[in-house]
């Protein structure tokens, strides 16, 4: 299906506390394109570069202010800081336990990874778009349907036409599958 990528450099080691609470060994497999991972590669060295010093200017800045216990600029940058740090963590755990999909196999007509699926729920007329894969291929026109929720597990290997029904947490429900673009 893909190929397993080695440590990125610079990136966190496997330490517990250093990834995002994944005990190591642990990890979730995750898989992405090339281009989204290319894309996340890019914005983790943009965090871990000109983020950081970016964060580290504002912070310096509000220092210089006075006050640090009534310093609502101070406050805010370290905030900042904060979420962005969790990014950067999130990013690092997901590059390096990410699985690279292959291109999706053309004339296939089964749901795999990487592919967008068209769904009938219900009674209703309107076929609804959906990536089947990570949020983190999202694009603009589709929503994201990923392989270990429960409406992805039952969806992988299905073909066009398949009728199946899942259990959501509102109940069961029941699809259809209408059409699959590769």
């Amino acid at each position: 299906m893909g190929t397993i990528l080695p440590s990125i450099p610079g990136a966190l080691s496997t330490d517990f506390r250093r990834t995002a609470g994944y005990a190591p060994g642990m990890a979730e497999k995750h898989q992405l394109s090339q281009v989204a991972f290319d894309r996340l590669a890019a914005e983790l060295t943009d965090l871990t570069t000109r983020g950081r010093i970016e964060i580290a200017r504002k912070i310096e800045v509000a220092r210089e202010m006075g006050d640090l216990s009534e310093n609502g600029d101070y406050h805010a940058a370290k905030e900042e800081k904060g979420k962005m740090e969790g990014r950067i963590m999130h990013l690092e755990h997901l590059l390096e336990n990410t699985t690279i999909l292959d291109d999706a196999p053309t004339g296939t007509d089964t749901v795999v990874p990487g592919c967008i699926v068209s769904l009938v729920y219900g009674d209703d007329d309107e076929p609804e778009r959906m990536l089947f894969g990570s949020i983190e291929e999202q694009h603009a026109d589709v929503g994201v349907v990923s392989p270990g929720s429960p409406l992805g597990e039952v969806l992988l290997g299905r073909s066009v036409g398949d009728e199946i029904s899942f259990e959501a947490p509102g109940g069961e429900l029941t699809v259809r599958i209408t059409a699959i673009e590769h």
